[in-house]
């Protein structure tokens, strides 16, 4: 079978999208190709922004190839599955343009995985796939008439919303070495958080992880990338030292949690590679956060949510550690990461005297920590759960209208004043 793999010309003008707006690989869409070709179909794979194609473009690519199915994402790579943005204005725009020599339509993202019936009716699509793709979008092509398929969603003849089985959750643990094509590499010159210096040379994501063994209630990981699994050291390190042949001096770690792993610090240690992470500095020791400095990690994004007790309670972190050993463990960090961040989320417990005075004290050690953000309530987050029950078909409309009024100002990363999603998408 001829499968198209798209990810679209992204457009985050009035988004709430709190995500890096620059190009990144589309991970999900990597893994899907990888497995589909090894099972012997034919793949196009095309990405709006790091090729510079519009939706007229991609969707000529895709009339010369006539695949039998056109697989879309709703949200720009697996690393913004948990924060994407919540309009599906620009999958329904690259759809209605290839509507006629898609095939049969999937769409694969955080908002078929929470919110199956409204993405079906407003993409038009003929599958939404809950959950990670990868594997059923391999499934899907073997057997296109299927509709038993566990991890899908689709409507009937009568137009009734169908859910087989639960969300996927694949077995990643031996996800294949991803390949990118050179001039998809020489592009992406972005080197994602990184602050330390100017990009000499490409950039790209990896996955050494997928999940996260914590349920902290602001994370959006309930119906997707949520039981944690490591990925085997072999296959990762192959696909790293594809990416160093092919120029790539620095690589970000899309992981949810970047947890200290000794045998990927030590096969990092003996690469010519710089790195970027996500992670809880309160599961490093001094020691572990040494080697990962000398492994070459050159930004750490740490989240710390809140500076009290109570606060980090309500948050579900179940943190272990006061606040004064978070800032020592951050702190000694520095010493070998040229850039340290602590997140902060925007909460009632956080006193804004005590925030303004403990971001001074690590500023002036040489650690950055945000403004704090407000909490969005993405459907596939507890805190969603909590405010408003289980997602029904306008849980992604709920969600922003009551971030949209319960805040008057933003934080120091949101540039622009959010539109309410039913006039984004009606644009």
């Amino acid at each position: 079978m001829k499968v198209a793999l798209i990810n679209p010309p992204w457009d985050y003008r009035g988004s709430i999208y709190f995500g890096c707006r620059e190009a990144h690989l589309p991970l999900e869409l990597g893994y899907s190709r990888g497995l589909l070709e090894a099972a012997g179909h034919e793949v196009l794979m095309l990405d709006g922004q790091i090729q510079n194609l519009d939706c007229t473009g991609i969707a000529a690519r895709v009339r010369d190839f006539g695949p039998a199915m056109t697989v879309i994402t709703t949200a720009p790579t697996y690393l913004f599955w948990r924060c994407a943005p919540p309009e599906l204005r620009v999958p329904r725009q690259m759809l209605a343009a290839m509507r006629d020599s898609a095939g049969i339509t999937v769409a694969v993202g955080p908002h078929g995985s929470a919110t199956p019936a409204p993405v079906l009716r407003k993409l038009g699509v003929d599958i939404v796939v809950r959950g990670e793709c990868e594997e059923v979008v391999v499934a899907l092509a073997n057997a296109p008439a299927r509709r038993d398929i566990p991890g899908i969603a689709y409507l009937d003849d009568e137009a009734t919303v169908r859910v087989v089985g639960e969300a996927a959750a694949t077995r990643f643990t031996d996800a294949p070495a991803l390949r990118w094509p050179d001039d998809w590499i020489n592009k992406h010159d972005h080197h994602h958080h990184r602050f330390d210096s100017r990009p000499a040379g490409p950039g790209a994501e990896v996955e050494a992880s997928r999940g996260c063994p914590y349920a902290c209630t602001f994370c959006a990981k309930i119906d997707f990338r949520d039981r944690y699994r490591k990925r085997d050291l072999d296959v990762l390190t192959a696909e790293i030292d594809g990416l160093i042949a092919q120029g790539v001096t620095y690589l970000y770690f899309i992981d949810e949690i970047f947890l200290p792993r000794l045998d990927l610090l030590q096969a990092l240690k003996d690469r010519p590679i710089q790195f970027g992470i996500q992670t809880r500095i309160d599961l490093w020791k001094p020691e572990s956060l040494d080697l990962l400095g000398n492994a070459g990690c050159v930004s750490i994004e740490a989240g710390v949510e809140s500076l009290t007790v109570e606060g980090r309670a309500l948050l579900a972190k179940k943190c272990r550690l006061d606040t004064d050993q978070l800032s020592a463990l951050l702190m000694h960090a520095r010493r070998s990461v040229p850039f340290v961040q602590a997140n902060l989320i925007r909460a009632e417990e956080n006193e804004m005297d005590l925030v303004v005075a403990w971001r001074a004290q690590l500023h002036e050690r040489g650690v950055w920590a945000n403004d704090p953000v407000p909490l969005f309530p993405y459907p596939s987050a507890p805190e969603y759960r909590r405010l408003f029950g289980e997602p029904d078909d306008l849980a992604w409309e709920r969600a922003l209208d009551q971030y949209l009024g319960q805040f008057e100002s933003f934080s120091d990363i949101q540039e622009d004043q959010p539109l309410p999603l039913v006039e984004l998408e009606a644009s």
